[in-house]
């Protein structure tokens, strides 16, 4: 969830770039709608009413699964309610796990389109996101992240959320252990890039502006047919 813009670093001349490091979720893929968060209560046994006291308790538990310390099973099971919770545990887990995995992975075509001309530029890119397990797999599973990303790095495959520091940590060693002032990273969390500031890198507080994202990255002329999401 994106919070109050603050002022990007300086930027340095796209040449000196060694590395940059995206984060997923509100930079290259799009916000959930109101309809899909709307299906996924209702799929919990939430009345369609109660939406938002349905997103109350997902974020409340969402910290704790994207960091790997929360089951798939524990995330979901403490979500479901009503009639849905006497039916098939493992069926309905499954069901909510496929539509949240379908929440998350639309992407922005036209961030799209400067990370692919950023990527036929040659600049190296890491993804680094929080986000579960299942997510995690899905992600990479997709053309577009195993084309464009040398690397990804997940909170729960290394047991921590941004914007502790093992998460930059981990994201630099996965890009090869570039220089920190010349590593971009790219999040649209205020926090997020707060952290990655006071480690010395280079950041970007993404806030929808693709103009000002393709402005930091090194573009080629053209960039490789669109290929899908």
């Amino acid at each position: 969830m994106s919070s109050t813009p603050i002022p990007a670093s300086p930027p340095s001349p796209v040449g000196q770039l060694e590395a940059v490091i995206l984060d997923y979720n509100g930079v290259i893929g799009r916000q959930p709608t109101s309809d899909m968060w709307s299906s996924l209560a209702v799929l919990a046994g939430w009345p369609a009413a109660q939406t938002e006291a349905f997103m109350k308790a997902f974020w409340g538990e969402r910290a704790a699964y994207d960091a790997g310390a929360l089951s798939d099973r524990a995330f979901w099971k403490n979500l479901i309610r009503g009639e849905q919770a006497a039916g098939s545990e493992g069926e309905l887990i499954a069901a909510l796990r496929t539509a949240d995995i379908q929440m998350w992975t639309r992407t922005d075509p036209a961030v799209m389109e400067v990370l692919r001309r950023a990527h036929a530029a040659g600049v190296p890119m890491t993804l680094l996101s929080n986000a579960p397990l299942p997510l995690a797999s899905a992600l990479d599973d997709t053309e577009w992240c195993a084309t464009l990303m040398s690397r990804t790095v997940y909170s729960a495959r290394i047991g921590v959320n941004k914007p502790e520091g093992r998460t930059y940590a981990a994201a630099l060693a996965a890009a090869g252990l570039p220089a920190p002032g010349r590593t971009l990273f790219v999040d649209d969390r205020a926090d997020n890039v707060e952290a990655a500031s006071r480690l010395g890198m280079r950041t970007l507080h993404y806030t929808g502006d693709v103009a000002e994202l393709a402005s930091r990255l090194p573009q080629a002329a053209a960039a490789p047919a669109a290929f899908a999401a």
